[in-house]
Parts: C-alpha cells; structure tokens; sequence
C-alpha cells in the first residue's frame, strides 16, 4: 500500500507538503466524535516541514492508494527530546473552538418541534459564515424524527451564554433516538480539491454486517480487557441540569431488570432544554446496564475482515474466547484506530459498544 501524509493551509488552500514523513502514525473515525490522529517527526525531517508547526490553521490528511481516508485539523505540535509529537482531531473538534456570538445561531432559532439534524446543519452554516471561518465541511442532508424543544421549553442559543457549538453538537446526538454523525474526508471526483463531509445518520449510521466477523485465532491478536465492574453499573440514572435548588431541572432514566438497584447521578449544569436532558441520561443508562462487554479489540488485516471493509456504527458478530472469558455477540463499531507501522505488520484497534442481546460466561 502506498501511503503518504498531505498539509494543507485551512484557510488559503494552499498545499504545504505532500508527503509529510510521519513515524508512530495512528489515525481513526468515531462514532459521533471527530476522530484522532497521532504521530511524530525526527529533527532532522522536522526542519524540512517547518510549516507543519502551526496548529489551528493547518488540514491534514490520511491517503492511501490515492484514496483519502482521513482528515482534520492540526491541533497540537510539541517537542519532547528528540522527537516532535503531533496531534490532530476531525472536522467536528473545530465546533468546539467556535461560539454563537450573535444569539439564536443569527436568528436561525430559537427552535421549537425541530428536526435535530436541521440544528447541527443551521450550527455549521452559522459558523462558516462568519469572516475566517470557512472551513469547507458540508453537512448531509439527512432529516429524522428526532424533535428538539417545545413550545413551553424551546432549545435556545442565549447569546449571554455563549454557547459552544461543539458541546451543543455532542447534546443533540448524545441519546438512544437521536442522528448519528462521524467526519469523511476523500478527494472531490477531479482529485483537484478535498471534499470535507459530516454524514448525518438517522436513525442510525452502519448496518448489521453478515459478510465480516470479529473472532479470536482468526483475526483478534491480543485478548481484550473484559471489565465486571459494579462501581460503574446502574439501570437508574439521574440527570442534572441547568438551574438552582428546586428550580434545576432533572431527568430519570430507569428499568426494572432482576436486579439490585444501583443508581448513578449524571450532572450537566450548561443543559437548559429537559428533551436533551432525557436523551443524556438514557444514553448514560444504555452505557452502564451492562457488565462484561467487551469494548476494545485489536485485528490484524485478513480475509474475515480486511481493512476498510467495515464502517462507523456496523454490527459485526463478535467471539472472543481465551482462559477468562467467553463473549459472543453482535457488537457496534464506535471507531477505529489504524497502526500502520505496528511491530509484526498493520493493526486495527476497534472500539466496541453492545448491539443487541448478546451472551456472557465465564470469569
């Protein structure tokens, strides 16, 4: 595979280097987060790229086979010794360095029995309509069913609060029936300029997988921590939000399920709107019903699922068996990270979260 590292000027355009020469490189998408990318650079190639070190302003990307894979935003550049490290996050980490200075996204809200995916699109346009902030992302289409506001409790960007755009982007998907989103970035169809893309998934990103599997001695290389820990469990959460004493607003998720009731307090003093405050603690409760699941794996590259063969937010049947453990079950691919230079050839650690019922023994 022929593999090369692009810079980009974010704002200009302008092409800073084509194969900036990265070592220790891993990169990934997640699920409803910008994704990451890690690297480092000798001093001796440093000085070749000194363009690189301007975080904030500097794109760079992932490609691969001429295929982009990944791209985002330089966000951090240091030196340690005699290395130099980089990190850079997908197009949704820059909504977390903007805020709705005007009040209601310039008029665009408040908004009331509203679309979520309208709001994140009205969020982007906003931002990239301000002097210098441009970044290119485009928004899907997508619409769902999921309403945020009421009449009674509209969903608001108070100009007085500055809202952060990007912890407002994280509340309008944070629950069990709301849009999925993760960051794609590949060459426009002419390869003359880099299409920058939220997809927008309702109502939900990736599908139930049957062609690829996840399984130990096949293509699982290391045996994942399986984690039985009580102090995390609880079927009852509570959510706090905005206000003081009897004024602040909360939301109960909780379920019944044979078993001792265990609760866990979930404190969100910036959220206003009570739909979101809902969404927030059932997603924290879908998180913590669960013991033993299994939430990381590592793969080598290999016919039962090559790289590049699954998606953000498949299901793929699971079957981990080693001393400890034996789990078997369709889990949810929340993101991914590819070491390419890993010692023994390329390696893929997946994240997981469950997908449906699935079965536990053993420990």
């Amino acid at each position: 595979m022929t593999r090369r590292i692009l810079t980009q000027h974010a704002l200009t355009g302008q092409w800073l280097t084509h194969a900036l020469p990265l070592q220790e490189l891993a990169y990934g998408p997640d699920l409803n987060g910008p994704g990451s990318l890690t690297g480092s650079l000798a001093p001796k190639l440093l000085s070749q790229n000194t363009t690189l070190v301007d975080p904030g302003t500097t794109l760079i990307y992932v490609e691969e086979d001429g295929r982009i894979t990944w791209g985002g935003l330089v966000w951090d550049v240091r030196t340690a010794g005699q290395t130099l490290t980089l990190e850079a996050a997908s197009w949704s980490s820059y909504l977390h360095h903007r805020h709705d200075l005007h009040g209601q996204l310039q008029g665009r809200g408040p908004y009331t029995g509203t679309d979520r995916c309208k709001v994140i699109r009205d969020m982007w346009t906003y931002a990239q309509s301000v002097a210098d902030g441009n970044l290119g992302v485009l928004v899907d289409p997508t619409t769902s069913t999921s309403l945020v506001g009421t009449t009674t409790d509209p969903y608001k960007f108070d100009v007085w609060e500055t809202p952060n755009l990007g912890e407002r982007l994280d509340d309008l998907v944070s629950g069990d029936a709301t849009p999925d989103y993760t960051c794609t970035t590949e060459w426009n169809p002419a390869k003359t300029g880099v299409i920058k893309r939220l997809r927008l998934g309702w109502p939900r990103l990736g599908a139930r997988r049957t062609d690829i599997s996840f399984t130990t001695g096949v293509n699982i290389i290391e045996d994942p921590e399986v984690q039985l820990a009580g102090d995390d469990y609880a079927q009852v959460v509570i959510a706090t939000g905005a206000g003081d004493g009897s004024a602040k607003r909360r939301q109960t998720s909780a379920v019944r399920n044979g078993r001792l009731r265990l609760e866990h307090a979930l404190d969100l003093p910036d959220i206003k709107a009570n739909d979101v405050l809902a969404a927030r603690a059932a997603a924290e409760r879908s998180q913590r019903e669960h013991l033993g699941t299994v939430e990381q794996i590592t793969l080598r590259n290999t016919p039962a699922a090559p790289f590049g063969s699954w998606q953000v937010g498949d299901d793929v049947y699971t079957r981990v068996h080693n001393a400890w453990t034996s789990y078997t079950g369709w889990c949810r691919i929340t993101g991914w990270t590819i070491r390419p230079d890993a010692p023994g050839g390329p390696q893929a650690v997946i994240n997981l979260k469950p997908a449906s019922i699935y079965q536990y023994g053993g420990i």
